[in-house]
């Protein structure tokens, strides 16, 4: 991934954010906390710098402890409950963005799955599984 902006919003787009620079990893996680947080298999995540990070509107946030057995603030529109962005306190420089709320999910690329040992069927990897481009008929 290069240089750039990365903007993101939530789904009632009162809920704003940019990350400016070249992130510092891309990734999917599945620990059981991600699950739980995001309510699917994997939470796609992209890491960035904090100090070209902003973010505006209506955000609350909750404190939980993440896979780093330390705490983590998990930020969310407080309108419609988007999950945004989080602070994890291991590493109090980055910033990590959830991957589904960019403006354009398609420039992430994740390198790497962490906590697969907590994976399951509920992500499809493994499975025959017939798909469809829209919504299935």
């Amino acid at each position: 991934m290069g240089q750039g902006n990365w903007t993101g919003a939530c789904l009632c787009g009162k809920c704003t954010y940019e990350a400016i620079g070249e992130p510092e990893a891309s990734l999917i996680c599945h620990c059981r906390d991600c699950q739980r947080a995001s309510g699917a298999a994997g939470l796609p995540v992209l890491v960035m710098r904090k100090s070209g990070f902003s973010a505006d509107g209506p955000i609350r946030s909750f404190s939980s402890i993440g896979g780093s057995g330390r705490p983590t603030v998990r930020n969310f529109c407080s309108n419609c409950g988007s999950l945004l962005f989080g602070l994890p306190e291991h590493a109090p420089e980055i910033v990590t963005l959830y991957a589904g709320t960019l403006d354009d999910p398609s420039h992430f690329k994740p390198t790497f799955a962490q906590f697969t040992c907590d994976r399951y069927a509920l992500s499809g990897v493994g499975l025959a599984l017939m798909e469809f481009a829209g919504r299935a008929q």
